[in-house]
């Protein structure tokens, strides 16, 4: 028999995308709760304990209490909202993150999915803090652009909804002036920083695609390394991997542009090094889609990994 999975939250913009991946599958049986029921907490509890695997696409106070009815100790959940991200107990859905990250989730039954900045900024940092290459207290800076799919209905409505009071045309703009982004812990805690980290976020007038950038000095770095010291580390780092590419230097030097919405649609996420060793200066890029890599295929590929199924199923 298949197993179940249940999506809590499946009209919003990361739920369908997950139902979207998972339709058509014949190694899931994939259930849904009555539309006219979605409010009926007794309906959900039922559906939320017959599951074997629950992905919740949910507001952080309604993941935390569609938790609480979870009676079913079998029952394993991925959780794609804030609410769990760096809470005790729950295990961090970024398999890449480290070696030992895809055993972790696949023994899990709390599982966290990574938020899309996160997901880029991690990648970035992680490898090298690891290498003692970037040391826990460095300053970190980030600055990031994402299309406006990011940011759920209410952002979507400022972009799309000419009668939606908050309309805007713009092409561009910076927010979270009071850098207190909802991202920032979990950058903290799962890139192993002890330092917090200076995160200024964009969003461009585009529906989904993500570059996350972070500047370096190299002298700031431990043993003062070369652009291809910092480029090794992350190509050894995530030498195999099916969905994390480190793009060869040379490539990235050819680069003349970098779009952020070339990798939509897919699961995929790449990394850059750019810089010059005359400067002394390194400028990391991750590129992918934040809806993808970002959210609701990462929670597929760790729904995979939870199950014990192809990593790869349901992903291109």
């Amino acid at each position: 028999m298949a197993p179940k999975v249940f999506i809590d939250g499946e009209a919003g913009t990361t739920g369908l995308q997950i139902r979207q991946r998972l339709e058509g599958r014949r190694d899931i049986e994939l259930v849904s709760i009555d539309p006219a029921k979605r409010k009926d907490e007794g309906a959900r509890a039922e559906l939320l304990n017959a599951a074997d695997v629950v992905i919740l696409c949910l507001p952080d106070d309604a993941a935390k209490e569609a938790v609480k009815l979870i009676t079913n100790p079998k029952t394993k959940v991925i959780d794609a909202s804030t609410a769990h991200r760096v809470a005790d107990g729950w295990v961090f859905g970024f398999p890449e993150m480290d070696a030992g990250q895809r055993a972790k989730i696949a023994a899990a039954t709390r599982i966290s999915n990574p938020g899309c900045y996160s997901t880029g900024a991690i990648a970035l940092l992680r490898p090298l803090v690891n290498a003692g290459v970037v040391a826990s207290n460095y300053p970190v800076t980030i600055n990031a652009v994402s299309g406006y799919s990011g940011g759920g209905k209410a952002m979507i409505a400022e972009f799309e909804d000419k009668s939606a009071p908050a309309y805007t045309d713009v092409p561009f703009r910076l927010y979270a002036f009071e850098l207190m982004h909802k991202h920032v812990p979990e950058i903290q805690k799962w890139s192993g920083l002890s330092l917090r980290p200076y995160f200024a976020p964009s969003v461009g007038r585009y529906a989904q695609g993500m570059l996350v950038e972070i500047p370096l000095h190299l002298a700031l770095l431990q043993g003062g390394p070369a652009i291809a010291d910092v480029h090794a580390v992350l190509a050894k780092h995530y030498a195999g991997e099916k969905f994390v590419t480190v793009v060869p230097l040379e490539e990235s030097a050819a680069q003349k542009t970098l779009p952020p919405e070339q990798l939509n649609g897919t699961n995929r996420m790449k990394l850059y090094v750019f810089g010059s060793d005359k400067a002394g200066q390194a400028r990391l890029v991750a590129q992918l889609d934040n809806l993808g890599k970002g959210a609701s295929g990462q929670s597929v590929q760790c729904l995979n990994i939870a199950l014990g199924l192809p990593e790869c199923a349901g992903l291109n």
